[in-house]
């Protein structure tokens, strides 16, 4: 089942829509020694992962990337 159908089935089963949470991709797609991307501040596996994850998990994913942001002293 496609990510899409199962949040679509997800929406329904809980009586509301939700729309899918949008990637921080910001098309400076490069990782760091660490295996950050250097414009998202997602891992590699995050990146990979990204359209395989729940709304939830996107969710934890983007809380790490703003830690990542904030300890990096950099902001885009």
């Amino acid at each position: 089942m496609s990510s899409e159908k199962a949040v679509s089935e997800q929406a329904v089963q809980n009586g509301r829509a939700e729309l899918p949470v949008r990637s921080p991709c910001v098309s400076i797609c490069a990782l760091d020694d660490n295996d950050i991307c250097v414009g998202c501040f997602r891992t590699g596996l995050e990146i990979a992962g990204w359209g395989g994850m729940t709304n939830d998990e996107k969710r934890q994913v983007l809380a790490r990337v703003a830690e990542r942001e904030a300890a990096s002293g950099r902001v885009l």
